[in-house]
């Protein structure tokens, strides 16, 4: 399928949101990242809610297939959106198992912190969208390498 990643049987999906605050409004961006680190979606949305997630997972599942473990914070908007999907049973959730997510939003905030913040959502989501494809261009996949071999690199 022309476009589409070829999955595997270990591929996992992890989902986090992180709260930006645009005139003073609190905005939420929503992101998904694979096991490796690759950041697969991006979104801005106004809402905290079950149709903003259902609409982050099912973006990146129509585009990237089914993952075998979807790693999520305990949220409740992610458990109605897999009940709602049918992954309720895939879905993993535990307090450090989105750090992965996490801390992918470390370079995004220092970024937005040289910005001087944003003014509108759509603006954001346009940044989003460029800062992840340079950072999945600039991503050295550390887990394919020895930690020695890594360093020396």
């Amino acid at each position: 399928m022309k476009g589409r990643k070829q999955v595997r049987s270990h591929w996992q999906l992890h989902l986090d949101e992180v709260f930006m605050k645009i005139n003073s409004e609190r905005h939420y961006r929503w992101r998904a990242v694979d096991h490796e680190g690759e950041v697969l979606k991006n979104y801005v949305t106004r809402r905290r809610d079950r149709k903003a997630t259902l609409k982050l997972v099912r973006k990146s599942m129509k585009n990237y297939g089914q993952p075998r473990v979807i790693g999520t914070d305990k949220l409740r908007s992610y458990c109605a959106a897999m009940k709602v999907i049918g992954n309720a049973d895939r879905q993993e959730k535990g307090r450090w198992l989105n750090n992965r997510v996490a801390n992918s939003h470390l370079s995004f905030r220092r970024r937005e912190w040289a910005m001087q913040r944003f003014r509108q959502a759509r603006t954001m989501q346009k940044f989003v969208s460029a800062q992840s494809a340079i950072q999945n261009y600039f991503n050295q996949e550390c887990h394919l390498y020895s930690r020695a071999n890594f360093k020396f690199n």
